[in-house]
């Protein structure tokens, strides 16, 4: 960073940023000598803690002087031979490191006050650390104890493995860890401290950094992508006047021909007359001027041409510039789980190593900031559920040490992570007997179900298959947080297994928000943008490839699966496209799926892929329907961003009865009711719930609309009239709880009954959803007998209207 950028900056928060980067090479580097690293890695950890120490001492942080201080003699000692550090004491000096993290984080207000109540923390790690200068000689510790042990206070960080911690479960690895119990530090001499070179700031780099608002760079990258946008147009102005230059080519043809033949009419005349060269003359002028004309139009082109292309090679520069700004790499948002790794398989009892590949995979800093929690819960995941004792897996085979790896890197425009571990896999079976014990699933219907759709039943709220509650797991919270955040970004998410070999857990991203991959088509002659993180595949095929289910048309692809079909344009409401598009001769069409629905979208030509950047829509329109924003083509043609996750929902509504009333009643959409019976809307995110809610309100003569969540639920109140609302509680984008507020907060659906049906039971939960104004709250064991349906009598009578 340059002289001129630290005026910007106080003290404190230089201290804040020199310390968080040499944390992190502390924390990285104990790891690494625990593993056995060699000799060599001390010598930047010891650089690390003398710079934190004089920084500490400048901005007058003396607790964490006194223990970074601590950090660096036995550093030394180590770098010497003189000591080992073996898991004891990396757990101590990892305790020292957690304390200077906190250091950081403090503001400068409270300095004085940190330092009064730090005290008895930091006598005792002080003691703590210099006792790893008395202990045992080189040699009597190994590196790797052959047993894992408990980790004690001194290594946790808060709420991940000690037990003495209470209540703090779930704190992000760079949080200070509890004070062990050690005796009283020597007194520590000024004299004592060696002399050693300053460790340079391990964030700065050879070019400097200056501080920007995040606002302030969005702003930038939207002024940046729309200079791009204005500079392409002078692409179609080039193409004018090279038309212009093609009928200035043809009218001096034209010219010439006519001179030609005037010519040819002279050489026939034995004498030609006045009138006859004036004419000639004129032509040839005309001939002259044309070309003259041409050759300043050729030169006014190429210039031209030339601009364009200089400006748009500038612009797309500066463009990519902008959005590299906004990168970072995978790396700084993955710090922390090394360690968590680590205290957390001594918390467990097992021996575990985690692999990070493709650490310097750029990502956009929005993205990386909402992967860490994501990645928390599936490495913890694979902490708890997946990676086996290490007696289990020495019976098993396997090594004592399991593997957790996480893998990242740039593909066809997307950021594609796994998260994955050589533990001992999902047992399908055992996942099925869930399923059913639960009630998500028939039996029957469980036993029909491949792997594939089973393991998206992981992701369902409230779902887990541990049989205990413990401080990592159990209580089926987690996976569906993981789900719903990474699709909050653009993304995907698939699971793969294999029994006793491990579990993998696919994630595909757009690398960054502010610009997306897509594939634009064409629907009822508009261009559409689908991002291309959100579409399963692209196939072209013919009317043969269909067939008929029910009534309603399938495909079957490679995998043989049937998939429902419809055209795009019905899907998005823009009018019936009928069984016209099944006439062509080959028909695109686009797969997409989520949470384990997929649907085909039949579209009436593709063309071709474009990074689009994305422009939200005016926010008094609300929530638009299967859109997301919007955007401009190269040609000024404004181009709107499909919302696939709210397309599928959709798509399925249609097909299974909403909006078009396919399937609550048997009949088709031209046929007229007999009678006009009371509209129920029941929305709940499980397929399962949702199809048998709707046959015992459907069988009692109700007619029955279905959303698959609380925003299509929303969406579906906002276009219709209905007479009662069923709803869940957990869902994704908007849970039941948020449905029933904006029912109640709306003019025209305030006096709308709700009743909440929910697996929640505890009293809090009812209390929670009646506050928020429900009707009434059942518990979804209620489908066993008259309760669900005596209540739905009870608010709005019987089917038939009076």
């Amino acid at each position: 960073m340059s002289d001129d950028d630290l005026g910007d900056f106080s003290l404190m928060e230089l201290y804040r940023q020199e310390a968080e980067g040499y944390v992190g090479v502390l924390s990285e580097g104990l790891l690494a000598l625990e593993r056995g690293a060699s000799s060599g890695t001390v010598e930047p950890l010891m650089r690390a803690a003398h710079s934190i120490k004089g920084a500490a001492r400048i901005v007058g942080l003396g607790a964490a002087e006194r223990v970074a201080h601590a950090l660096e003699d036995a550093l030394v000692a180590a770098g010497r031979g003189e000591v080992t550090l073996g898991k004891r004491a990396v757990d101590t000096m990892l305790a020292g490191v957690d304390l200077l993290s906190e250091s950081a984080q403090i503001a400068e207000a409270d300095v004085e006050e940190w330092n009064r109540g730090s005290s008895d923390r930091v006598e005792a790690l002080v003691g703590a650390i210099r006792a790893i200068l008395d202990g045992p000689p080189t040699g009597s510790e190994t590196g790797t104890d052959s047993e894992p042990e408990s980790a004690d206070p001194s290594s946790a960080e808060p709420g991940t493995v000690s037990p003495e911690l209470g209540e703090g479960a779930g704190a992000s690895p760079s949080e200070p860890a509890a004070e062990p119990e050690s005796p009283p530090p020597a007194p520590v001499k000024p004299t004592e401290e060696p002399a050693r070179e300053a460790a340079p700031a391990p964030s700065a780099s050879a070019g400097g950094v200056v501080r920007v608002a995040a606002e302030s760079l969005s702003r930038l990258l939207g002024l940046a992508g729309e200079s791009l946008v204005e500079v392409r147009q002078l692409r179609p102005l080039v193409d004018a006047l090279l038309e212009v230059r093609a009928q200035q080519v043809r009218l001096g043809e034209e010219i010439r021909a006519i001179e030609r033949r005037e010519a040819e009419t002279a050489d026939g005349r034995t004498a030609e007359s006045a009138e006859a060269l004036t004419r000639r003359e004129a032509i040839a002028h005309a001939r002259d001027g044309a070309d003259r004309c041409l050759a300043g139009l050729d030169r006014a082109v190429e210039a031209l041409e030339a601009f364009a292309r200089r400006n748009e090679e500038l612009a797309e520069r500066l463009h990519f510039e902008v959005i590299g700004s906004r990168m970072r790499p995978l790396s700084e948002g993955v710090r922390g789980f090394p360690r968590l790794v680590r205290d957390v398989a001594h918390q467990l009892g097992k021996r575990v190593r985690f692999e990070v590949v493709g650490e310097r995979t750029g990502v956009d800093r929005d993205i990386l900031d909402r992967l860490e929690a994501p990645l928390n819960h599936l490495i913890r995941n694979a902490l708890d559920h997946a990676i086996e004792p290490p007696e289990e897996r020495l019976a098993a085979g396997k090594p004592a040490e399991g593997t957790i790896r996480l893998e990242a890197r740039h593909h066809a425009g997307m950021l594609q992570l796994t998260v994955s571990d050589d533990g001992r896999g999902i047992d399908p079976e055992r996942l099925r007997a869930k399923v059913v014990e639960r009630g998500l699933a028939a039996p029957a219907m469980a036993e029909r179900l491949s792997d594939g759709e089973l393991f998206e039943f992981l992701f369902l709220p409230g779902f887990s298959t541990k049989g205990e509650v413990t401080e990592l797991s159990g209580r089926g919270v987690g996976l569906d947080v993981v789900q719903s955040t990474v699709q909050s970004v653009g993304g995907q998410m698939q699971t793969t297994s294999t029994l006793g070999a491990g579990t993998q857990f696919h994630i595909r991203l757009p690398i960054t928000l502010s610009v997306v991959r897509a594939l634009l088509v064409r629907i009822d002659g508009e261009p559409y943008a689908f991002p291309l993180s959100r579409l399963d595949r692209v196939a072209v095929v013919g009317p043969e490839s269909f067939e008929e289910l029910e009534g309603r048309p399938f495909l079957r692809l490679d995998d043989d699966q049937p998939i429902g079909v419809l055209p795009a344009a019905e899907a998005l409401g823009l009018g019936n496209a009928g069984g016209g598009p099944l006439c062509r001769d080959r028909l695109p069409v686009l797969v997409i799926a989520d949470r384990g629905q997929r649907f085909g979208l039949i579209v009436d030509e593709l063309m071709g892929e474009r990074d689009l950047d994305v422009r939200p829509l005016d926010p008094r329109l609300g929530k638009v329907p299967d859109l997301s924003g919007a955007s401009v083509l190269d040609d000024s043609w404004p181009v709107l961003i499909v919302d696939v996750e709210d397309l599928v929902r959709s798509v399925d509504a249609r097909l299974h009865g909403f909006r078009f009333r396919l399937g609550a009643s048997g009949k088709t959409a031209g046929e007229a009711p007999a009678a006009k019976a009371k509209r129920v809307l029941v929305v709940d995110d499980s397929i399962t719930v949702r199809e048998l809610e709707r046959q015992l309100l459907a069988n009692r003569g109700y007619d029955v609309d279905t959303a698959v969540d609380g925003l299509d639920g929303w969406n579906a109140l906002r276009q219709g009239r209905y007479d009662l609302v069923v709803t869940d509680v957990d869902m994704p984008r908007l849970d039941g709880i948020g449905l029933v507020r904006r029912i109640r907060e709306d003019d025209r659906l305030r006096g709308l009954p709700v009743v909440i049906v929910s697996y929640k039971d505890r009293p809090e939960d009812r209390m929670r959803g009646l506050e928020a104004g429900a009707d009434g709250y059942l518990t979804k064991s209620s489908f066993h007998d008259d309760l669900f349906i005596s209540t739905v009598v009870d608010l709005i009578g019987e089917a038939g209207r009076p």
